[in-house]
């Protein structure tokens, strides 16, 4: 089916979404709504608030107003992390487009990121559990805070373990997914049984989706607006460059730790280890793993009542393993 079918089910509930969100970041200052109307119109997948219907849907079969200001409140908050991260990364384009940092600069940037984030607090606000939801909210913003500060510590000494690795996607990416599933369970008082296996597979859907932009930046993507290698060039060690580690042995992996050192300054250190990852057949490894994950998050619907909003969240976990962008 694909995601396509998702789109089908769901595609009345998002356009409510947009609008939710289009309403809630209106201004009397013309920069704002011109910076605010260009980020939603090179919007992205709406993935978080797909998570955030779906998880409503399937633990009690209909979505309420509450879900809609959580789906939205999910990708504004979204949306406020990447006008952050360009400014921490430097980024000149997103999603093939330039940023609001290339254009007015990163104090800007840091600024309407912040409304988005006040925007998306308010909407929760208004629910009718605003503890429950807006505490979610808050530890995936600790999350993030912390899992950046944890991969700038690691891409200054090249020394990204594993298990680093796996905590810093988490708190940059499947924590948000995890408030994703969880507030659309709590907007329809869902049961803790389901509300666990909510969280169970949109934190694995997470982990899944953020592995997959890992494997894409090795590829490299039009579609993504960046070259192959550009994690490398920020000092990053992911998810295929792992599997080329294991695959080479402790002797080349240090070798090639220590070109990454200097990626940054030196291109031809970025070929060198694109070059020793497709050698030692890294992407295929980070492959399997992709695939572990992406059953994890299938595996925690057999909780869930049979559904066809349950067969589409499956489906939405396969997707993440197939896209190409």
């Amino acid at each position: 089916m694909g995601i396509s079918a998702v789109l089908d089910c769901i595609g009345e509930d998002l356009k409510k979404v947009s609008c939710i969100m289009r309403a809630s970041l209106e201004s009397d200052i013309d920069l704002l709504n011109t910076m605010n109307g260009s980020i939603l119109s090179s919007g992205g997948k709406m993935v978080r608030p797909m998570i955030t219907l779906l998880s409503a849907l399937s633990c009690a079969g209909r979505v309420n107003e509450d879900t809609l200001s959580c789906a939205a409140s999910t990708e504004l908050l979204h949306n406020a992390t990447l006008l952050h991260d360009d400014v921490v990364d430097n980024s000149n384009l997103r999603r093939g487009k330039p940023t609001v940092m290339s254009i007015l600069g990163p104090g800007p940037s840091v600024l309407i990121g912040d409304y988005w984030l006040v925007k998306a607090v308010d909407l929760v606000l208004d629910c009718k559990s605003p503890l429950k939801i807006t505490r979610r909210f808050a530890k995936t913003l600790s999350d993030l805070a912390s899992g950046e500060m944890l991969q700038l510590q690691c891409s200054s000494e090249c020394n990204t373990s594993m298990d680093e690795y796996l905590r810093i996607i988490y708190s940059k990416t499947a924590s948000l997914f995890e408030t994703a599933g969880v507030v659309g369970a709590i907007s329809v008082d869902s049961s803790p049984e389901y509300d666990e296996a909510v969280r169970q597979y949109s934190c694995n859907l997470g982990m899944a989706f953020q592995m997959k932009d890992d494997i894409l930046d090795y590829e490299g993507s039009e579609k993504l607006g960046k070259p192959a290698g550009q994690d490398l060039k920020e000092q990053k060690v992911t998810l295929p460059l792992f599997g080329a580690f294991a695959n080479a042995g402790k002797k080349e992996e240090e070798h090639m730790r220590k070109l990454l050192s200097n990626a940054s300054n030196e291109p031809s250190n970025v070929e060198e280890i694109l070059s020793f990852v497709k050698r030692y057949d890294g992407i295929a490894w980070a492959d399997e793993r992709l695939l572990e994950w992406s059953r994890k998050a299938i595996d925690s619907l057999c909780a869930l009542p049979e559904s066809k909003e349950r067969d589409l969240m499956a489906e939405l976990a396969s997707f993440v393993v197939e896209r190409n962008s």
